[in-house]
Formats: structure tokens, C-alpha cells, sequence
């Protein structure tokens, strides 16, 4: 059997138990280690003991085993340009992208029995046993049905959605062991809203609720194609829609400078009016969820599971946020990320000089009119230095509301797709043709 195929542990105990083997295997790796550097004279941080390659791979492979929330939480945190994290800590959130495995064929079965009945494949005139996809929650499988259309067939691995509030603790309880977060952080909002947000994915009527949601909103762009459900075949567990073809958004970056810039211009568009028109987004930008036609330029929308409201609150705070820095008011910037939660008031009262320098690089970088180039990162150093004393200050770490967080998860990793498309686009002045719009909008 292929090593993509590993059967996906369901019941509580077994999940349990592979928590508890992979930080057995981490707290081996610590002391083995420590020892050695000990030996050598050294005086090793904890954090530096537990990202050591033998445990980066040992953290990957076990999360990529469990899926679900587990696998899940690690994607939710792992849209770092590589600007701020730990590369270490980059390098497993980042092979967690690609790195599920399949159920194997029995388990399959058994999920699809349930779903269907034991006469399952009845239903299609061809059903592929090999998946095309594998996340974090299901797998997709190619299949016709007896009319003639082509169809995905996403299904769920058994026992994710019983096991999110217990996967996302065990989470939580392996990120403080490794040190990199304080204790005196409260992230108990963040685990709560991930708990509740999780359980909906794992939701699929709710999924093709949303991706008929979006292809409304997007039945007139033409940039854009979103796929639509099977309602007879879909179940709460197993979600069935249109066969759309496409190639993977990464095969867009060899492709001439104007497509990139095109498909780029399409998706940043997308998430301006998700967050100033519709009010609702789609918050995960894991790049599987795109694929590009190069016959027709067009972008694939995939998954919707993330899709959610964005609070009128938020859009506000981030239309401030983004005029303080078109009219290059670093005051009113400050008083914006406080006002959305990306820092908080001791953090401003105490790192002052590094938070004005931080707001002073980045507007100079990106409030430039003009083509911007997402590929020239000279200016990341540059915060990176002002950043540090604000990171070092571990008792005064803070964490944004988990609206703030979620909605900046979809605008940073847009933001990291354009920087991987080397994209050029008038960043300026989208943003003041969209908010320009939205006064508009709000004056009428």
C-alpha cells in the first residue's frame, strides 16, 4: 500500500494515544538533545531544543496522520511569509499544506456505506477509488454520474468532527510545551472561536450553502468560476458538486508576467469586496482552494467551509485602518491598529519609537502610487528590526480578536500568493477605488 494511504484514527482513545507518542517522542528529542548541547558547554533555550529537525519531523508527520482539527489548526497559523515565525516552526506548518494522507480503501467504503448505503456505486456511472486531493479534513474523488456530468466527491474522515474540542487542546498544550508561547497568554478566545469555526467545516450542507452563496455573488465576474453542489448526493458528511478542471494556482508563476498580474489583480479584488462589499468571506487561502484555466485565465474557487460573515465592526475598523494609511496618517494608523486589536495599549505605551518606525517602513513601502512589486521584500528587514524588542517583550504578547484574525488570515496569505506570483499591481489605488466605493455606497 502507498504510503499516502494511512487509515485515519476516529475513536477518542487512539487519537489520544497519538498525542500522547508524539509528545513522548518531542520530550525524547528534548533530552537528547539538551544533553548533547550541554556536553558542548551550551545553555539551550527550551524552544531551541524542541524545533530541532528530528522534531519538526516527528510534529508533521503526526499531525499529518491525525488530520482534522489537529492538522487543521497547524494550516490556520501557517500563512507566514516567513517574516515573523520561527523558520523552523514555518517549515512544519508549511509542509502541513501538502502533506495528508489517504484513507485507505476500506475505510473509504465504510464511510461511503454509511452515506449511501451498500449499494453506493450504483449511483455513478464511474467513481475514481483514487483520490485527487487530500486535506486536512477530507478527500476528494473524481466520478460521473449516469447523465453524463462530471462530479467531485469530497468526503470527511471519520471521527473529525467528534474530535475538534480535543484535538484543538492537545494543540494548544503542544505550542506552550514548545515555548514559543508565553504562558501568560490567554489564548482561550482564539481556541474557543477555532473549536466553534472548525465544527462548521466539518458541515458539509452548510459548505454547498455557502458555494451557492458565492456563485451568486459572483455570477457576473467572469473572472472567477464556482462549482455547484449535487443537493441529492450531499450529506452533512460527504459533499458532491461539479467537476470543474484546473491547474494548480502554483503552475500561474511561470506564466508571463500580465497573467499573474491578471489572476492576482482577480483574487486581491475578491477579497476587497469580501471585506467592504459583501460583508462575507471565504477565510481560508490555502492555495489548494484556487485553480487556474490557462485556456481562459479563469480562477477556480474551491472549498468553502471557511466561508463565513465578516461583523459591519470589522469592515470598519479595517476601512480605517486602510485610509489612515492612504492619506499617510501615522497617528490615525496607530489609533486604527489599536482599534481593530493587532496591538494592544501597553504595547504602544511600552515599544512607542519601534511600533511608530514599524507604521513609518511600511507606509513609505507599500503607500508608494505606482505599479507595487509583492517580490521586493527589502523593506521585511527593515520591520523585522523594529519587531524584535515587541516580540522579545513576551509578558506583554497579545493576541487579536479572533474576527481580526481570521479575516487577516485571508489577507495575508492573498498577500503571500502575490508575493509567490511576483505579482506588480496598482495596490494604491485599488484600495481607494474600493473604500471610494463604499463611501459612495454608504452616502446613498
Amino acid at each position: 500500500m502507498s504510503d499516502r494511504y494511512r487509515k485515519v484514527p476516529s475513536a477518542r482513545l487512539s487519537r489520544l494515544a497519538a498525542f500522547g507518542q508524539l509528545a513522548g517522542g518531542l520530550a525524547g528529542g528534548v533530552i537528547a538533545e539538551g544533553a548533547r548541547r550541554l556536553a558542548k558547554g551550551e545553555r539551550p533555550q527550551l524552544s531551541s531544543l524542541v524545533l530541532t529537525p528530528a522534531n519538526v519531523g516527528r510534529v508533521t508527520e503526526q499531525l499529518s496522520r491525525l488530520r482534522g482539527a489537529a492538522m487543521k489548526l497547524g494550516q490556520m497559523i501557517s500563512l507566514d511569509a516567513g517574516d515573523v515565525l520561527p523558520p523552523e516552526l514555518t517549515e512544519i506548518l508549511a509542509r502541513l499544506r501538502d502533506a495528508a494522507h489517504f484513507m485507505p480503501p476500506a475505510q473509504l467504503n465504510k464511510v461511503l456505506v454509511g452515506h449511501w448505503g451498500a449499494d453506493w456505486r450504483k449511483r455513478f456511472a464511474r467513481f475514481d477509488p483514487i483520490p485527487i486531493a487530500a486535506a486536512s479534513i477530507g478527500q476528494v474523488h473524481r466520478a460521473r454520474l449516469h447523465d453524463g456530468r462530471e462530479v467531485a466527491v469530497k468526503v470527511q474522515y471519520p471521527g473529525v468532527a467528534a474530535s475538534i474540542e480535543a484535538d484543538v487542546d492537545n494543540v494548544a498544550t503542544l505550542l506552550h510545551f514548545s515555548g514559543l508561547l508565553p504562558a501568560e497568554l490567554d489564548i482561550a478566545p482564539l481556541l474557543a472561536e477555532a473549536k466553534r469555526q472548525l465544527a462548521e467545516e466539518t458541515d458539509y450542507l452548510r459548505e454547498a450553502a455557502q458555494m451557492r452563496r458565492y456563485g451568486g455573488l459572483l455570477a457576473d465576474d467572469r473572472r472567477f468560476v464556482v462549482p455547484s453542489p449535487v443537493d441529492h448526493l450531499t450529506g452533512e458528511q460527504v459533499l458532491v458538486m461539479d467537476f470543474v478542471p484546473g491547474r494548480p494556482i502554483d503552475d500561474l508563476a511561470h506564466s508571463p508576467q500580465e497573467e499573474r498580474n491578471e489572476a492576482m489583480a482577480a483574487l486581491l479584488g475578491l477579497v476587497l469586496g469580501e471585506l467592504f462589499r459583501f460583508g462575507f468571506m471565504q477565510t481560508d487561502p490555502n492555495f489548494a482552494n484556487y485553480r487556474w484555466q490557462p485556456d481562459t485565465g479563469r480562477i477556480v474557487l474551491l472549498d468553502f467551509g471557511a466561508a463565513r460573515p465578516v461583523a459591519p465592526a470589522t469592515s470598519a475598523a479595517y476601512a480605517r485602518l486602510l485610509r489612515a494609511g492612504l492619506v499617510e496618517d501615522h497617528d490615525a494608523l496607530r489609533d486604527a491598529l489599536l482599534d481593530i486589536g493587532f496591538v494592544s495599549r501597553t504595547q504602544v505605551d511600552r515599544h512607542r519609537v519601534d511600533i511608530d518606525a514599524m507604521i513609518a517602513v511600511i507606509v513609505a513601502h507599500v503607500g508608494r502610487p505606482g505599479q507595487f512589486d509583492f517580490a521586493d521584500r527589502r523593506f521585511v528587514e527593515q520591520v523585522r528590526q523594529h519587531a524584535m524588542p515587541v516580540f522579545e517583550d513576551r509578558a506583554n504578547w497579545h493576541l487579536p480578536p479572533a474576527e481580526t484574525l481570521f479575516v487577516q488570515r485571508k489577507v495575508s496569505g492573498t498577500a503571500l500568493l502575490a508575493v509567490r506570483m511576483k505579482a506588480q499591481l496598482p495596490l494604491r489605488e485599488m484600495v481607494a477605488a474600493e473604500l471610494g466605493g463604499m463611501a459612495a455606497d454608504q452616502a446613498a
